[in-house]
């Protein structure tokens, strides 16, 4: 695993948009909306299956990617309104080759909620007129396109933060509306806790902000905001903060609310962190992320 903690040298800001078509990923045919189908105990990896996006080169030493390789569901990590995350055990047998993987499998149109989608795809497009019109009248095809885009738009924020050099889960790989990423936690199965779980003394505090303000940095430059950033979507694992659920990634500069999600990040963890002991104002910070974001 590689050591997340120094964005300092993250390549200067590239303008880009979450539906364009991700350029570190294998080409292959465009993957169906739905799920794959699982055995709930065991099958084949889904590695090389028709329609497989996968994650930036160069890859981690722990992907693995022999198509001997068996997938075999271990259980629910989490479940939410968007989608259900389960916990993904990927091993060679007869070998000691092993990983773990969080499989966050998007809920299905009819059981779907998805909250506040309409500011976050704002500024977002799609090639097709007709699919634009679905997701605008919420229609089941509409609904479907939306799940594809957050799943993409998830897979692509993902793979390109994990270049910059911020700490996230590396995205392994997208198959339809699956997304399978990095396990954050233990060999065990244990995950790491979110950080509205943790109790940490103020030197502890302090590191965590410090890492938060270097990532949020780093989004900023990049033109992005999380979008949705509390201490429920970011992991802290061996002290090591680790930002988690991404699919509503903002373009700041794109989206005309951009400023006001940028905003939003920063004051909802700054009240986090405040609330623990240790007193932040977010007003300078929010000041220098527009500024640094270019937005004006």
């Amino acid at each position: 695993m590689r050591d997340h903690s120094d964005f300092s040298s993250a390549p200067a800001r590239r303008r880009r948009r979450f539906d364009d078509e991700p350029r570190f990923v294998k080409r292959s045919p465009r993957p169906e909306l739905e799920s794959p189908e699982r055995d709930e105990d065991t099958g084949w990896t889904s590695w090389d299956s028709p329609g497989v996006l996968h994650g930036p080169e160069p890859r981690p030493d722990w992907v693995i990617t022999e198509l001997a390789a068996r997938d075999t569901d271990r259980g629910v990590l989490k479940t939410g309104k968007e989608a259900d995350v389960h916990l993904v055990e990927r091993a060679v047998p007869d070998t000691e080759r092993r990983m773990l993987l969080a499989a966050k499998r998007y809920r299905a149109a009819d059981h779907r909620l998805f909250h506040r989608d309409a500011g976050y795809l704002e500024g977002r497009r799609v090639r097709e007129s007709r699919v634009t019109r679905a997701m605008a009248g919420r229609t089941a095809f509409g609904k479907e396109a939306i799940a594809g885009q957050w799943a993409g738009a998830e897979f692509v924020a993902l793979g390109s933060l994990w270049q910059l050099g911020v700490s996230v889960p590396y995205p392994v790989q997208l198959l339809g509306t699956e997304l399978m990423l990095e396990f954050v936690g233990e060999a065990d199965g244990t995950a790491a806790p979110r950080l509205a779980q943790v109790r940490p003394d103020r030197q502890r505090l302090e590191r965590l902000w410090e890492q938060l303000v270097d990532a949020l940095r780093v989004l900023a430059r990049a033109g992005l905001a999380h979008g949705d950033l509390s201490p429920y979507n970011m992991l802290v694992h061996h002290d090591r903060l680790v930002l988690i659920d991404l699919p509503q990634i903002v373009d700041v500069v794109i989206n005309p609310k951009g400023a006001e999600f940028l905003a939003r990040d920063v004051t909802v963890v700054a009240r986090w962190f405040t609330a623990k002991g240790l007193p932040v104002d977010p007003e300078p910070l929010i000041a220098e992320l527009v500024d640094d974001a270019g937005i004006r």
